[in-house]
């Protein structure tokens, strides 16, 4: 490798993209071409970044495999860092092993850390920690160390594990310190500063109140019953009864958490469960069968009662009832929170970390832009899709994750 490389690579090792390019803008050569389009991806310039990493790819070819799989890795990071989740998994994985293969240890993990934000991305929070388990991150150079640490980070805040996160940043700023990239610290400072801002919102008897991420995780060992809006679910210290794929059921729960220690009319529950339909006999019927399956689904936890006007929530052991709802909410609460973060996500991409079509996203998407909520540029496959993100809300702690399949 001649010393013009070498020294590009030192510079973007350190976090001087245009360095970098100050020494390798006018050559065409695989390695060159490897090394400008990381350092437009610095930049920020995603669409030129990616298809000079995928020149050099080819120019690689099969008889270097090993810069060709760096290639590769590369590439997968512009397509995470511009929300292009939908790209296969496969040809990142054939890339770690093919690193893994050949003894490029720092090489390997990158991509799987970069498969593990992935996962983190779009919800699979268990696949993404079983993944992060197999990592030793002890060898890593600080500024991969700091990286790592982010991911952890990442997981514990969706875990709602706020102690975990902030002991996870406090390690990763000290290595990013170390490393002394101006860029990497700036983000982690950004997550740290979220931490203290509200997460999500309480909504009790006596009125609502913001919370903080740490609140929010305090509350799970609070001697309450919560109906958790952001998860989906009914719980208490010992138990989580998750309607994530029962949303009428939800709705009923909600509704009457929402009204305790009062109760709901029968017309207001069928609006609230039905779709703002107006109630007829069937739908009178319909509530009664469903109120039923709730009982049911509660019984554990709570007990729902009859009353002259319609129904009751009555909480076992004299608990207390509050409703954990999220900052955004809405029809197309979820499609905001996503694009919140300020990043450009294609419809495809919000389609698959919302586990959803990508024909339904479409027209939540067409709703929200008549609106003036989002804005799309682009054409095609090309089209993608932002938003501003809502001042002193850290959105994107309390997206809902995917369940399991099978």
């Amino acid at each position: 490798m001649d010393s013009l490389i070498t020294a590009a690579a030192q510079a973007l090792a350190a976090g001087d993209p245009l360095g970098a390019l100050n020494r390798v803008a006018l050559r065409d050569d695989a390695p060159a071409l490897a090394l400008r389009g990381i350092a437009l991806a610095q930049i920020g310039d995603f669409a030129r970044a990616r298809a000079l990493v995928r020149r050099a790819a080819r120019a690689f070819g099969g008889r270097e495999p090993v810069s060709r799989a760096r290639c590769i890795v590369a590439e997968s990071e512009i397509a995470l860092a511009s929300r292009d989740i939908a790209r296969p998994a496969a040809t990142l994985e054939a890339a770690h092993k093919t690193l893994a293969e050949h003894g490029d240890r720092l090489n390997a993990a990158h991509a799987r850390h970069l498969e593990i934000r992935r996962l983190v991305l779009i919800g699979r929070l268990d696949d993404a920690e079983r993944a992060l388990a197999q990592l030793d991150a002890t060898p890593f150079p600080p500024a991969w160390r700091a990286t790592h640490e982010m991911v952890v980070a990442g997981i514990a805040l969706r875990r709602l594990r706020a102690r975990t996160a902030r002991a996870a940043l406090g390690r990763a700023r000290g290595a990013a310190h170390y490393a002394g990239i101006p860029a990497l610290i700036a983000e982690i400072e950004r997550t740290t500063a979220a931490l203290d801002e509200p997460a999500a919102r309480l909504l009790t008897r006596d009125g609502e109140r913001l919370l903080r991420i740490d609140e929010v995780e305090a509350l799970q060992q609070a001697p309450a019953l919560v109906v958790d809006a952001c998860r989906h679910g009914v719980r208490d210290t010992t138990k989580v009864i998750r309607m994530d794929r029962r949303p009428v059921l939800f709705a009923l729960a909600r509704a009457l958490g929402e009204a305790w220690p009062g109760d709901v009319t029968r017309e207001e529950l069928i609006a609230r469960a039905f779709a703002g339909r107006r109630a007829d006999e069937s739908h009178r019927a319909r509530l009664r069968v469903e109120i039923a399956r709730l009982r049911s689904a509660l019984r554990p936890l709570a007990g729902v009662a009859a009353t002259p006007r319609g129904f009751q929530l009555l909480p076992l052991r004299g608990r207390d009832v509050v409703v954990l709802a999220p900052p955004i909410e809405g029809q197309h609460g979820a499609v905001l929170a996503l694009l919140a973060d300020g990043e450009a996500w294609s419809s495809s991409a919000l389609a698959l970390a919302l586990g959803t079509s990508q024909r339904t996203m479409q027209r939540s998407l067409d709703s929200l832009a008549a609106v003036g909520k989002v804005h799309g540029f682009g054409r095609a496959r090309a089209r993608r899709w932002m938003a501003p993100p809502p001042p002193g809300f850290t959105t994107s702690l309390l997206l809902p994750s995917i369940l399991p399949t099978g």
